[in-house]
């Protein structure tokens, strides 16, 4: 028997694009599948879509491009889902001015505090968020974990913004107790595979991003808080992560973006960055940097042969801005999410090193973010030449 899954298993490596996965499942009794087609369903769900999948992803999405989304009245993803602070109407006429820009992709932070206090009511918020966003022609790529900020969510009220500080109230997802303990992992899988049975099918879902940075140590704000070997708890929890979402089979592509470096070198990377960059359907990265840092990660990244996201950039002072990054991106057909669309309880106009260095004012050049609370543009020029690229002006 064991001979037979080997081949059978190598055999539906090689065959896999010309199959339907949805039809090999239709050889299952009841529950139990028979016989070698065991090991024909495990190859179709234990790594990533095949290489034409993606690709036909991509052709049927065109070039997604749109930024990361919170509304401007959250300081964090539990005040955004959260049912006493989900703010629909705020919500809408926010997305109303990415629509004008052209945008036509969100990027989206979920959290499981607020599905473990009512997964139904939860994902009712969710159905709602996505009706909205499809009213203004926006499709949504949801993120469901998230390394970045304070280690230590708490459900219901949430903290005022420390002033000019920027993210001074993210949360991660999970938080560090769960994160250090890997016995309280397999608490999360339900968060994960309701949402993705929920919405796996969803025509406006472009994608799920499964863990955002998750070997982030936050050096410049909570490092002493974090456990030191917070790579490798990530990497552990990410590897769940994956299989969970896999056994869901969700028809959006699965990614997980890298963040550090330009991964020049396969031999260097580490194994979070591995995992991240040979298990996703789509490959994803982040970059702050000048045009010739986002060229070399955009080039290095070509060898996977995969649709590319770039899922995080846009940091003006750092020299990261949509004139000339999103032109290049868009001659690369690389999707593309700047970070932040209204200034906000997020506070993500100052700069990282706010953790460090005192502001008592607005910086005269914003680091994220696009537009001020009553839909004016901080820059008009720059969200003229975003209109350009998209097509919505001449």
């Amino acid at each position: 028997m064991a001979a037979n899954v080997k081949a059978i298993s190598f055999w539906a490596m090689q065959t896999m694009p010309l199959i339907s996965i949805a039809f090999i499942r239709t050889i299952a009794l009841g529950s139990v599948l028979v016989g070698p087609m065991a090991a024909l369903v495990l190859a179709a769900d234990s790594g990533p879509w095949p290489t034409e999948k993606a690709w036909a992803w991509q052709r049927q999405h065109g070039w997604l491009v749109g930024c990361n989304f919170i509304p401007s009245t959250a300081i964090n993803q539990l005040e955004m889902w959260q049912a006493e602070t989900f703010d629909l109407p705020t919500i809408d006429r926010e997305l109303g001015w990415a629509a004008q820009l052209g945008f036509n992709s969100l990027r989206v932070f979920l959290h499981h505090l607020p599905f473990d206090q009512d997964a139904s009511s939860f994902l009712q918020r969710i159905d709602q968020f996505l009706a909205t966003a499809d009213k203004h022609g926006l499709g949504v790529m949801f993120v469901l974990f998230d390394s970045c900020w304070d280690p230590f969510p708490k459900p219901g009220p949430q903290r005022a913004p420390r002033p000019h500080v920027h993210n001074s109230g993210w949360v991660q997802c999970p938080g560090r107790d769960i994160l250090v303990d890997p016995a309280r992992h397999e608490g999360l899988k339900p968060f994960v595979q309701e949402v993705m049975r929920r919405f796996g099918a969803d025509r406006r879902v472009h994608a799920w991003d499964l863990f955002n940075e998750p070997d982030n140590c936050n050096d410049s704000s909570y490092g002493q808080h974090e456990p030191p070997n917070k790579a490798e708890l990530g990497l552990a929890l990410l590897k769940k992560a994956y299989a969970w979402a896999r056994q869901v089979n969700p028809t959006q592509p699965l990614t997980v973006g890298v963040w550090k470096g330009n991964w020049a070198d396969p031999a260097k990377l580490s194994p979070l960055e591995r995992l991240c960059l040979e298990q996703s359907d789509v490959i994803s990265f982040h970059n702050y940097g000048p045009l010739e840092a986002l060229r070399a990660c955009v080039q290095h990244l070509r060898r996977y042969q995969r649709p590319i996201l770039c899922t995080e950039y846009m940091a003006r002072p750092a020299g990261s801005r949509f004139d000339p990054h999103l032109r290049y991106l868009k001659e690369q057909a690389v999707a593309a999410y700047n970070w932040g669309l209204v200034e906000g309880k997020t506070q993500t106009i100052y700069p990282w090193d706010s953790w460090k260095k005192a502001y008592t004012a607005p910086p005269p050049v914003w680091f994220h973010d696009i537009f001020r609370r009553d839909g004016t543009a901080f820059d008009p020029e720059e969200v003229a030449f975003i209109k350009r690229l998209t097509g919505k002006t001449n």
